[in-house]
């Protein structure tokens, strides 16, 4: 079966980077594990495309199709994707008291993709552990017909051959700020799970020309400058984007978020947040733009007519070396969705999870029942910044709760089937 370039890549995931995603939510009552993994069974007709294994194919690695059941697990502690214990599945389900998550391999989807499939096994979880009859509008469900605009072509019709070069191409500054300069040899991995009021962040936002996004990215920035305010190199903050979305199709379920970077020059650092603000939404608008997105999937189709002449394992070792190279200071990611609808009632937190390895601090943001949901995650065990980023929030007016603090441990990957060099 031939991978099409829009289809998952699933070799660049290896087991130095397993670009591990997922979510998190706290229920009202302790998780029934039983019921659980029955749920995460159930939606597997609804979802196909997630319950698969690696085959290599020619000098490709593909997603086929795996019987095996998900591995679901009593307990935080990590196991590896696509290995026997995970069942060779590329992802895995745990729960522990009453909070349970779902963790990814990003290469399969984005979280435009994976959250439709966490709300249903939310779904089927909840109406067997409560007994009532939920109301299924805006849910993808068992039984229902799998629209060809998930699974098909994202972007049908589109001739990417002919796509030119955008106006505007954000140039990439390779010399910024990296956390490696305060932090070198702390290698630990460190999360804070932290609630913010919806209305206060709104309020804010409003008034100095923001976004959620873009506000925490400033204020991330502006952090920076509190623990480190001697160093002259620009921060810079990747900001994830949906291609997918910007072309019209919110549906689709393959990967295909993106990163728009915004950089601020520590001279202006002394600036309001309202000027600062207005600085990182413009650069982000510049690149905002659907001709920069065409012209990413020509790109990612260039580049993936151009690999598929390449050996399986020079693949991986040119692969490794791009995904593995530092882009960003920090990183910023909104998972846009603001409600579980009528399981609302019964989900007390919603954190979402991505991986801080490459990029040195990954602040995931989800919207919940009127507050703001931030995983603060990074790659060294130091809590001087996330402490500077509080205080930054304390300085906006803003109420921060730190809701939970633990070691960052994700589920990374290994192929246990597999003799493949480099993997």
């Amino acid at each position: 079966m031939k991978r099409e370039f829009y289809d998952p890549p699933l070799v660049m995931c290896t087991s130095q980077h397993s670009n591990t995603m997922g979510a998190i939510v706290y229920l009202t009552e302790p998780v029934d594990g039983k019921l659980l993994s029955e749920a995460v069974e159930k939606v597997r007709t609804r979802f196909p495309y997630f319950y698969v294994r690696a085959k290599v194919e020619g000098n490709d690695l593909v997603a086929i199709p795996n019987p095996l059941p998900v591995t679901v697990r009593n307990t935080w502690a990590p196991i590896k994707l696509n290995s026997e214990e995970a069942g060779y599945h590329f992802m895995a389900v745990k729960y522990e008291g009453n909070r349970l998550a779902v963790e990814m391999c990003h290469s399969l989807s984005d979280g435009a993709g994976f959250l439709p499939f966490f709300k249903s096994i939310l779904f089927c979880y909840l109406s067997s552990k409560t007994g009532e009859s939920f109301d299924p509008k805006g849910f993808r469900l068992p039984g229902d017909t799998i629209p060809e605009t998930e699974i098909g072509d994202p972007f049908p019709g589109l001739d990417l051959d002919r796509i030119e070069k955008p106006l505007y191409e954000k140039p990439f500054i390779s010399d910024f700020y990296r956390f490696n300069d305060i932090f070198s040899g702390d290698e630990g991995r460190k999360a804070f799970y932290v609630r913010l009021p919806e209305d206060e962040v709104m309020k804010y936002c409003k008034e100095k020309d923001g976004s959620p996004n873009v506000l925490m990215s400033v204020l991330m920035i502006r952090a920076v400058g509190r623990i480190d305010p001697e160093n002259e190199k620009p921060v810079t903050v990747g900001i994830a984007f949906d291609h997918k979305a910007q072309l019209g199709n919110y549906d689709n379920y393959r990967q295909f978020a993106d990163i728009v970077y915004v950089s601020i020059p520590r001279k202006f650092e002394d600036e309001d947040i309202s000027s600062m603000c207005t600085l990182a939404r413009g650069q982000l608008m510049l690149q905002a733009q659907p001709e920069n997105s065409l012209f990413n999937l020509k790109r990612r189709k260039m580049g993936h007519e151009q690999m598929s002449q390449l050996p399986l394992e020079k693949k991986i070792e040119i692969l490794k070396a791009s995904v593995t190279m530092p882009r960003a200071t920090a990183s910023v990611s909104y998972a846009n969705s603001r409600t579980f609808g009528p399981l609302d009632p019964y989900i007390s937190e919603v954190y979402m999870m991505g991986e801080p390895t490459v990029i040195g601090v990954l602040c995931e943001i989800a919207c919940h029942n009127h507050h703001f949901f931030l995983t603060f995650a990074q790659s060294f065990t130091n809590e001087s910044y996330f402490e500077a980023f509080m205080k930054e929030l304390e300085t906006a007016g803003i109420s921060a709760e730190v809701m939970h603090k633990d070691n960052y441990d994700l589920c990374g990957v290994r192929y246990d089937d597999i003799d493949v060099p480099g993997l």
